[in-house]
């Protein structure tokens, strides 16, 4: 990144986080996971990275595949009509058809 001028100061990571491979007969406590990521990020990553952003996501429980390719591909049918300008809202979850405005709200 430094030699094609990116300026660290500017940007916002998102990376994974450091976990054994799906298929790995040793798993990871979750103070392992934290402990490899944080190590791999000292060292890897310029402290002029102003922010580091972690999505949630990523680490499902394996008894909710079924129900997570279900809204995988809910969502992606959604996208494919949103795109073609005829998305509607039949079949969302109730809270999906909800705005995400919250007045007045403040972190």
């Amino acid at each position: 990144m430094a030699e094609n001028n990116v300026m660290f100061e500017g940007i916002l990571l998102k990376p994974s986080m450091v976990t054994p491979g799906a298929e790995a007969k040793d798993r990871a406590t979750p103070e392992q996971v934290a402990e490899y990521t944080l190590k791999l990020l000292r060292r890897r990553i310029p402290p002029a990275v102003p922010g580091i952003m972690f999505l949630s996501g990523g680490q499902s429980e394996p008894e909710n595949v079924k129900a997570a390719q279900d809204a995988l591909l809910l969502r992606a049918k959604a996208n494919s009509l949103a795109q073609l300008g005829k998305y509607t809202s039949d079949g969302e979850a109730a809270e999906a058809k909800e705005g995400m405005f919250v007045k007045n709200y403040s972190y």
